[in-house]
């Protein structure tokens, strides 16, 4: 499955289903029930499919296997990009490359140990995938089966989880029309770990959450030689961003496991040129992740410290029109520090006819491919601000993505039982297995699970809500996660523990989905 290039937004993308529903149809099981396998256009009009094999047994208890087998772009392996998705072929020569240049050390050791393998989507993620399958031939070659399993695999992880969106509406059909009872859903994707391998062989009871936190920043627009005669919006961004950056108010810590602060991934102004006039408006976003709080209480959190960094701004701005000589005239005043939500209602009282041409916009973005989610959120902000004719400076703050819920596994008896089966493959194999509360990464697993937290905050607050994207309600399925682990995420040097992924991981899932089944 490596070697079918599947990177995300590409024709191989399209073809990764067809070519795994070819493979799995060999299967003894297929063969002889091949309405079991199905694949799920997503319907967006881009040809790309959900892959659904349903291997059943008695009863209605069922467990999904989930994975997706998108995978980034592979120009990071330069001149060895034609061997990026080879690993036989890849290893030798990363190796001699490695040893050539004196670069990585650890990477070199880890390849001519021979237990890490080399290639693009191996370790994210279709080694899980394989295990996947693995488990599900297993579970089909029994006689006597008890339960049902079902296996999704799903694109666009990489960019939006177009996939797995659409799979948290089918999922609750195919239950209906196959008369399942989901019982659990393991989701494969990888740890990454840079240490002795013990953190990745982990089973995590959940998934961290994102939001992307954005603000349009305004100012009053001067010349540069009266700076005072205005309020530059690069000044006032800056101060935000030394608000919120590393900010430990917008972490959240779970026992020893950390949901990270946020650091600024965007700054912009919108001029379109040199002039000596002082930006009118700046637009900043940062990824901010949550275990357990609601996007409401990220969007309170943001606004009390914005408030808090506008006020310093002015108070340092009236402190140095006095400290110059002659001493410059500048009017002191607050920034007003509002939500998206508060500024589309504003909007809403100055025009009657705002919705309409809001709902245009909207739409027409929504058709804009050159242009990603925030930059569709700036352009919709931004037509909001103007309409309500208010006068700057001010703070915008709303979300500009698609939103991935915080998730976790409720039912800790169940979470119990898993460890103790999972406890005793781990001494049959000579290894450790250890249990966290939450994913490290973004997951889909955000999509199916039992999400923490009202998401009405986020939809109010994100401008293309509705239209660039649409967010179905959760099943609230129980989701956890078993996957292989290895190291270098997305980088040319991504390699696979390959023991682990191969001899072990296969047979934790398997014992996972038995439990679950009982």
């Amino acid at each position: 499955m490596t070697e079918w290039r599947s990177v995300t937004g590409t024709q191989g993308e399209c073809d990764f289903p067809l070519l795994l529903k070819t493979m799995l149809a060999q299967d003894r099981y297929f063969h002889l029930n091949p309405s079991h396998l199905r694949i799920q256009d997503l319907g967006d009009g881009t040809e790309r499919a959900n892959l659904l094999a349903l291997v059943k047994g008695r009863g209605r208890r069922t467990v999904v296997l989930a994975g997706h087998f998108d995978t980034v772009p592979f120009d990071d392996y330069a001149e060895l990009s034609a061997f990026a998705c080879d690993p036989g072929a890849l290893a030798p020569m990363i190796i001699d490359r490695l040893k050539r240049t004196g670069e990585n050390p650890e990477a070199l050791a880890d390849l001519e140990s021979g237990e890490f393998l080399p290639g693009r989507g191996l370790l994210d993620m279709k080694a899980g995938i394989a295990a996947g399958i693995a488990v599900l031939e297993a579970f089909a070659g029994e006689d006597q089966r008890e339960g049902n399993v079902l296996l999704l695999v799903t694109p666009d992880e990489e960019d939006r989880s177009a996939g797995m969106r659409a799979a948290a509406t089918l999922l609750p059909e195919i239950a209906r029309e196959s008369d399942l009872d989901i019982r659990l859903v393991i989701n494969l994707d990888s740890i990454a770990d840079d240490g002795d391998g013990s953190f990745g062989r982990s089973v995590t009871m959940g998934s961290i959450g994102k939001l992307l936190l954005t603000a349009l920043v305004v100012g009053r627009e001067t010349h540069a030689c009266y700076p005072f005669a205005g309020v530059n919006a690069n000044y006032l961004a800056a101060e935000l961003l030394s608000e919120f950056e590393c900010a430990p108010e917008l972490a959240e810590t779970t026992g020893h496991e950390i949901a990270a602060p946020p650091s600024a991934l965007y700054v912009k102004d919108v001029k379109s040129g040199y002039n000596v006039t002082t930006p009118a408006r700046i637009f900043l976003y940062w990824n901010t992740l949550q275990h357990r709080r609601s996007p409401a209480e990220v969007l309170s959190v943001a606004t009390g410290m914005a408030r808090e960094a506008m006020e310093r701004a002015m108070s340092r701005l009236a402190q140095r029109a006095q400290n110059v000589s002659p001493p410059q005239p500048f009017r002191l005043e607050s920034v007003a520090v509002i939500s998206f939500a508060e500024l589309l209602a504003q909007a809403r009282k100055s025009d009657p006819d705002f919705d309409v041409s809001f709902d245009l916009l909207n739409r027409e973005l929504a058709e804009r491919d050159d242009l990603d989610f925030p930059s569709r959120a700036r352009l919709a902000t931004e037509f909001v601000w103007a309409s309500t004719k208010l006068p700057g400076p001010a703070v915008i703050l709303g979300f500009g993505s698609l939103p991935y819920p915080a998730v976790t596994l409720g039912d800790e008896d169940l979470a119990e039982r898993i460890m103790v089966a999972l406890d005793e493959v781990a001494v049959e194999k000579g290894t450790t297995i250890s249990r966290i509360g939450y994913f490290p990464g973004i997951s889909d697993m955000s999509f199916l699970g039992e999400t923490t937290g009202d998401l009405s905050a986020a939809q109010a607050n994100t401008p293309i809500w509705g239209t660039s994207f649409s967010l179905p309600a959760s099943p609230a399925y129980k989701v956890i996660n078993i996957g292989p682990w290895g190291r270098d995420y997305h980088h040319w040097l991504e390699r696979l523990h390959a023991p682990y992924a191969f001899d072990v991981l296969p047979h934790l899932i398997l014992r996972a989905t038995k439990t679950a089944l009982e």
